[in-house]
């Protein structure tokens, strides 16, 4: 079994089984998983970010109209079967965790229409390790009791990143 097979299986027992998931307990009685997209290696990047001078402070919407903090940390540029891809990379504004936020092709059609998420990893030697296989939903996708920031619009892109969690049966 691969990392993300078993990263995926673990996901699914949690959202199934576990009352801290963003599922009801009526949706947690007919859950059998989520839908996947197939693991994909080449939607994996090892990137070298290009950082921003000042991480300045932004706002982000979140789905209940409220608004939470991050910085922007750098931009990463990539290419994606073909086409060029820029996102912005945030962190959370007391210089935690990176968060990429992204829309893409498949939003709104194969995937969650306010986009999906993807936690990003820093090697020792300061890159970025961009896997879209673990892209995912936020909860507020399975459950409008969640509050979630909102992708914002400089992390739309249009090539379609078929990799990740699709949308919510």
């Amino acid at each position: 079994m691969t990392e993300i097979n078993e990263f995926r299986e673990a996901k699914d027992h949690f959202f199934g089984h576990d009352h801290q998931a963003p599922l009801t307990h009526e949706q947690q009685a007919t859950f059998d998983g989520l839908n996947y997209y197939k693991e994909c290696d080449d939607l994996k990047y090892v990137i070298e970010p290009d950082l921003i001078d000042g991480h300045d402070i932004i706002e982000m919407q979140t789905s209940a109209g409220d608004v939470t903090s991050y910085q922007r940390w750098g931009t990463i540029s990539f290419d994606l079967k073909g086409a060029p891809a820029k996102l912005t990379l945030y962190r959370d504004d007391h210089g935690g965790e990176f968060f990429l936020p992204f829309v893409d092709g498949t939003s709104g059609k194969e995937t969650y229409g306010a986009g999906r998420y993807l936690d990003v990893e820093q090697t020792h030697d300061g890159k970025i390790v961009v896997d879209f296989n673990y892209a995912y939903n936020p909860y507020c996708a399975y459950n409008d009791q969640w509050s979630c920031p909102l992708t914002p619009f400089e992390n739309h892109i249009q090539v379609p990143i078929r990799a990740g969690e699709k949308n919510f049966k």
